[in-house]
């Protein structure tokens, strides 16, 4: 069972009896609202009980979206899309793809963090709970849904004489201080616990403060603050000033630099490491070579979370330092220098695209998606331009991995708040062309190729020209005119000078790999497959030359086709595998996706038919996955058919049909892993 679940960053204390309510509520209803105010554990307590869920139940697993980051709805439905793996490779609306994606899984839906798109998140669950009859959805919040049927477990902070409220803040402390408290503590423990009426964030931020203080002096001080804020505000509930004490006193004890870096921080709506942070939050006071010691000094007393490599805020502390920010006057400077950062990285991302470290800027562009997003937000109000360059320079690692609805709605908002001309518009019209283009809007899409066309002739450099005809030549691909697709990419090479690259890279560039890429996929599909071939292997050794993977693999693709229908099916196989590893590598769902339908081919016509099937049904799933309306090229659509037929006629019927939805209804990974031992097997 499949459990895509965020990291526990420390130890789980206490919490049995809701624990295990939370777990049966999970199995007797299908909407389940875990409902409490900010601090109290909401997300553990989802978490925990989603890494305890019978598998048996949830058999297409458990999928966790953390919607905290999100600014407003626009984004909802993609996020959610993309933590259930929906690539969604199709022109229909976002929410109609999601529901059919789910409609025939038995999966858990986690959905984090909703109590700011209230009304969105019911209009969204309420679809999907219609449409999908497997489906089970957990929700965190601070307020429910207010949607029938729903199933509301209201957390109460921990019990604050209670031995859970103590035992967390002794494991706590003895992280904190790596060594155990002595029993001599206990009475002080209790009092703490008390004073901060067993809220596990308030509980926590005071036992980080032990070090310092000692627990004596933590007692001391908050029983002091404690005695000022009796009569402040007598209307807020007691837990609400203590919650808020306890991050204001934490607030307090900071170092003056510790409390701008954690106001500046607030920026971040998801995970950064420290890069990241000197890089964005390092101004004045605070210099870029003191930023990592502040910021241990922040993980030290729980401001900032470890997960893994990075570091995160919880909502509450983050909603605590943006308020600071706002006091400072520094949000619009702190944004901007967020959203610089993320120029400068796609820029490189951009630059070093074709090369030995191109799967690695894939797997750090998915990292960053948080960032890139907010950066992005921003940016369409602040400056329109920027966010036109950063969303058509991302524009295509973002189409290549899933996110089309993302990279369309910047790059459509960032060219109506940009009407003119200007040097990005090209390279965003050609970012919003291919994602048309792999939706399946064709007649859109060509409008936009067009007038890209345009742009790069008048403001484009020579790859801004050449992206141009390889959008213009992809377009003829899928809509059947790999002639059309030969003579666009032809001219604009022959224009730009098409001479191979030497080993040092020299005369290579990605625009003039993604051109000669189509030219091959045109001769195969022209039927002129000897040339193709050559071409073929001639781009492959250039691209290994440079140790690139999204054309190579591509090329591994088109190798594994032509040997198909040349009679040479044990090659096919294994070209189609180490297709599928680059494609992999990318997270390249529609890649993994075509690769799957050439393997499965080339496993029937070598009688394989039982195997053939299952890699058929893996395929399926990637597909569905995919939601591209026509499932690649015209010409793969025969070739889909010859396969079954002669997977069929190994097999038989029942045989086939079998392990076609055997491969259909497992998991997606597990199936690709089981493909590729196949293929290393011919």
């Amino acid at each position: 069972m499949h459990r895509q679940l965020p990291p526990e960053t420390n130890e789980f204390v206490g919490r049995r009896a809701e624990s295990d309510k939370l777990v049966r509520a999970l199995a007797d209803h299908r909407l389940v609202t875990v409902a409490g105010p900010g601090g109290v554990g909401k997300t553990r307590l989802a978490l925990r009980a989603a890494s305890l869920v019978d598998e048996k139940a949830h058999r297409d697993g458990v999928r966790w979206a953390d919607l905290g980051f999100l600014q407003g709805d626009r984004l909802l439905v993609a996020t959610v899309s993309d933590a259930v793996n929906l690539s969604h490779h199709t022109p229909r609306m976002p929410a109609d793809t999601l529901c059919a994606w789910l409609a025939p899984q038995e999966t858990l839906l986690v959905l984090d963090s909703c109590e700011h798109l209230v009304g969105p998140c019911a209009d969204l669950v309420a679809d999907l709970l219609t449409a999908c009859p497997g489906l089970t959805v957990l929700v965190t919040s601070r307020q429910p849904l207010g949607l029938p049927g729903e199933q509301v477990l209201e957390l109460d902070p921990l019990p604050a004489g209670g031995p859970d409220a103590a035992e967390l803040f002794r494991r706590r402390t003895e992280h904190a201080l790596g060594e155990p408290l002595p029993d001599t503590a206990v009475a002080a423990v209790d009092d703490i616990c008390r004073r901060l009426e067993g809220i596990p964030l308030a509980i926590e931020l005071a036992a980080a403060q032990v070090p310092r203080l000692g627990i004596d002096g933590v007692r001391d001080r908050l029983a002091t603050r404690f005695d000022v804020l009796e009569s402040d505000d007598p209307a807020r509930p007691r837990r609400h000033r203590a919650l808020r004490t306890a991050v204001g006193w934490s607030h307090e004890l900071c170092e003056p630099a510790e409390r701008l870096l954690w106001a500046r921080l607030s920026v971040f709506r998801g995970p950064f490491d420290a890069g990241a942070a000197a890089e964005v939050c390092a101004d004045g006071p605070l210099d870029a070579a003191s930023v990592p010691a502040v910021l241990t000094a922040l993980a030290a007393k729980s401001v900032v979370r470890r997960e893994g490599p990075r570091l995160r805020m919880l909502d509450t502390v983050r909603e605590y330092g943006s308020m600071w920010l706002d006091a400072l006057g520094e949000r619009h400077t702190v944004a901007d220098r967020h959203a610089a950062r993320c120029l400068r990285l796609v820029r490189r991302a951009h630059a070093q695209w074709l090369g030995p470290s191109q799967a690695d800027w894939y797997g750090r562009i998915a990292a960053v998606h948080t960032d890139l997003c907010t950066a992005l937000e921003h940016l369409l109000e602040a400056d329109p331009e920027g966010a036109l360059e950063l969303a058509g320079t991302v524009g295509f690692f973002w189409a290549c991995c899933g996110h089309l609805p993302e990279a369309r709605h910047f790059v459509e908002s960032a060219l109506a708040r940009c009407p003119g001309t200007g040097p990005h518009h090209a390279r965003a019209l050609w970012a919003l062309g291919v994602a048309l283009t792999l939706q399946g809007e064709y007649g859109p899409a060509r409008e936009r190729s067009a007038e890209c066309t345009r742009a790069a002739r008048r403001w484009g450099d020579v790859e801004d020209r050449l992206d141009a005809a390889y959008l213009s030549g992809l377009l003829g691909l899928l809509t059947g005119s790999p002639e059309a697709a030969y003579r666009e990419v032809g001219a604009a090479l022959d224009e730009a000078g098409d001479r191979p690259w030497g080993e040092d890279g020299s005369g290579a560039s990605g625009a003039r790999a993604r051109c000669l890429l189509v030219r091959v996929f045109a001769l195969t599909a022209s039927g002129r497959l000897t040339e193709a071939g050559d071409a073929a292997r001639d781009l492959r050794a250039r691209c290994g030359d440079l140790g690139e993977s999204w054309t190579r693999a591509y090329v591994n693709y088109q190798l594994a086709l032509i040997m198909l229908l040349t009679g040479d099916p044990g090659a096919a196989a294994r070209h189609a595998r180490s297709m599928l590893i680059g494609k992999r590598g990318l997270g390249d769902g529609f890649g993994v996706a075509l690769g799957l339908d050439v393997l499965a081919a080339a496993l029937a016509a070598l009688g394989e038919g039982e195997r053939a099937a299952l890699v058929s049904g893996t395929s399926e799933t990637y597909w569905r996955a995919a939601g591209h309306p026509q499932r690649g090229t015209p010409e793969l659509a025969p070739l889909r058919r010859e396969c079954e037929r002669r997977a069929r006629e190994a097999a038989g019927d029942a045989a086939y049909e079998a392990a076609f939805a055997e491969g259909a209804a497992g998991a997606p990974e597990d199936g690709l892993e089981a493909a590729l031992r196949m293929a290393s097997a011919v």
